[in-house]
C-alpha cells in the first residue's frame, strides 16, 4: 500500500488543516445526509402507498425534517423522577455518536480510474478522501457498532420504568444475537482480502469480478445484509420499538432533543451501514469496472478526485432504497422467529461457509485458480438448503405445539 505523509512525526499546519477539514466535512455531510434520508424514506414509502408525503416545508418537502428537528429542539425536555439522570442524559449520545465515528474509516472518494489508488494532493501532502486508515479498520467498525447496544440498554434501564426496561432487554438480546452473524460474515471478507484496512479492501476490489460479494461467494453478503438490518432495528426486525406491545420500547420516557437523537441515530445508522456494505462488498468508491477475458470496460467520469465520490453515492443510494423498500413491504417478525433466524440459520451458515472459504483458499495455494462461479453456486445452495431446513423445522415444531394443545 502506498505510504502517505498525512501524519508525519511532527504535525504541521497543513496536516492539521487537512484533518480538521475532513472532520468538518464528515460531520456536515452526516447531518445533512440524515436529514435527506428521513425525507427520502417518507417520500418513497408515500409513493409506494399511493400517498403524497411531505410537500409543504420547502421544495418537494425537503425542509420538513429540519422543521421537525427545530420543533423537537424547543419542546420541553422531560426527565422522569425515578430515573438515573446522568445515564438517562448520556444514553442518546451513545446511540448517535458511534454512527458518526464509523465514517472516519470509510473511503468516501478519490480517483480510482486507470488502477490509481485514490490519493490526491492537498496543501502539499498526499492524502486520501478518508479521515483515517488504521490497520484495524474493520475491528474498529465492529467495536463502534457494538457501542450502540449500550445506548439502547442504558436508555431503558435509566428511565426508571418497566416498559422501557423490557424494551431495552429485548433490544440488547436482538442486537447481541445478530452481532455474531455480522462478525462471521465480515471474517469471510477479511479472509479473501487479506487485510483489516478498509482502504486496502477497496483497493483489492478493482473490478466487478473482484468485488467481495463475488469473491466470497455471495453468501456472506446475504448474511451480512440480514444481520445488519436486525442490528439497525429496522423492519422486519423492528421489535425494539414494538409500539403495540411495549409502548414505543426503550425510548418511551424520552422527549425533546434527546428523543430526536434516538430518531436521528436510526436513520444515521442506516446510512452508515449502507456505506459499510458498499465499502466491504461492492468496491466502495471504485468505478464499476469490468475485466472479463478480452472485454475491458473502465468508465471514467472525468471528475478527478470527485469521480470516486459519485460512484460511492450511486451505490449508496441503491442500498438506501432497498432498506426503504423493505420497510414498506415486509411485516414484523415474531420474537421467536427473530431468534431462530439468527441463532439457528445465520450463525451456523456463516460459520460453515467461512470454513468452506478457508478450505478453498488452502486449495488455491496448490492450484492456479479456483472458479468463482462454483463458489457462488455452492454458497447459494447452502443458503437455500439452510433456509428450507429452518422452515421445515418451524413447521414441525408448530404442528407439535398444536397437537399438544389439542390433547389438553
Amino acid at each position: 500500500m502506498l505510504s502517505l505523509d498525512l501524519l508525519p512525526h511532527s504535525l504541521t499546519l497543513a496536516t492539521v488543516l487537512i484533518i480538521l477539514l475532513k472532520v468538518v466535512v464528515i460531520f456536515v455531510l452526516g447531518l445533512v445526509g440524515t436529514m435527506l434520508m428521513v425525507w427520502f424514506e417518507r417520500k418513497v414509502i408515500s409513493g409506494m402507498q399511493n400517498r403524497i408525503g411531505p410537500n409543504k416545508a420547502g421544495p418537494w418537502g425537503l425542509l420538513q425534517t429540519l422543521a421537525d428537528g427545530v420543533k423537537l429542539f424547543f419542546k420541553e425536555d422531560l426527565i422522569p423522577d425515578k430515573s438515573d439522570r446522568f445515564v438517562f442524559k448520556m444514553a442518546p449520545f451513545l446511540a448517535f455518536v458511534p454512527a458518526f465515528l464509523v465514517w472516519s474509516v470509510i473511503p468516501l472518494g478519490g480517483d480510482f480510474s486507470g488502477g490509481r489508488d485514490g490519493s490526491f494532493s492537498m496543501f502539499g501532502h498526499r492524502t486520501w478522501m478518508q479521515l483515517a486508515d488504521p490497520p484495524i479498520g474493520i475491528l474498529l467498525v465492529l467495536a463502534l457498532s457494538s457501542i450502540a447496544v449500550y445506548g439502547v440498554m442504558l436508555a431503558g434501564w435509566s428511565s426508571g420504568s418497566k416498559y422501557p426496561l423490557l424494551g431495552s432487554v429485548r433490544a440488547s438480546a436482538q442486537m447481541i444475537s445478530y452481532e455474531a452473524a455480522l462478525g462471521l460474515s465480515l471474517a469471510a471478507v477479511i479472509l479473501v482480502s487479506g487485510t483489516l484496512s478498509t482502504h486496502g479492501i477497496v483497493l483489492g476490489q478493482s473490478s466487478v469480478s473482484r468485488w467481495s460479494v463475488i469473491a466470497t461467494g455471495l453468501l456472506p453478503f446475504i448474511v451480512f445484509m440480514i444481520a445488519a438490518t436486525a442490528e439497525l432495528n429496522r423492519p422486519p426486525f423492528d421489535l425494539v420499538e414494538a409500539e403495540s406491545e411495549l409502548v414505543s420500547g426503550f425510548n418511551t420516557e424520552y422527549s425533546s432533543i434527546r428523543f430526536a437523537l434516538f430518531y436521528l441515530a436510526e436513520f444515521m445508522n442506516t446510512i452508515t451501514m449502507s456505506g459499510i456494505i458498499v465499502t466491504l462488498f461492492f468496491g466502495g468508491p471504485q468505478p464499476v469496472r469490468f475485466d472479463i477475458g478480452s472485454l475491458h470496460v473502465d468508465p471514467n467520469l472525468h471528475l478527478g478526485v470527485l469521480s470516486g465520490t459519485v460512484w460511492f453515492l450511486l451505490k449508496l443510494l441503491v442500498f438506501l432504497y432497498i432498506y426503504v423498500w423493505l420497510r414498506a413491504t415486509l411485516p414484523r417478525l415474531r420474537y421467536d422467529q427473530l431468534m431462530n433466524l439468527g441463532w439457528k440459520l445465520l450463525i451456523p451458515v456463516a460459520l460453515w461457509w467461512f470454513i468452506v472459504l478457508a478450505a478453498l483458499r488452502i486449495g488455491d495455494e496448490r492450484t492456479p485458480r479456483w472458479n468463482k462461479g462454483v463458489v457462488l453456486a455452492i454458497g447459494a445452495a447452502v443458503f437455500i438448503a439452510g433456509a428450507t431446513l429452518l422452515v421445515v423445522a418451524n413447521g414441525v415444531a408448530r404442528r407439535n405445539r398444536e397437537r399438544e394443545g389439542a390433547m389438553f
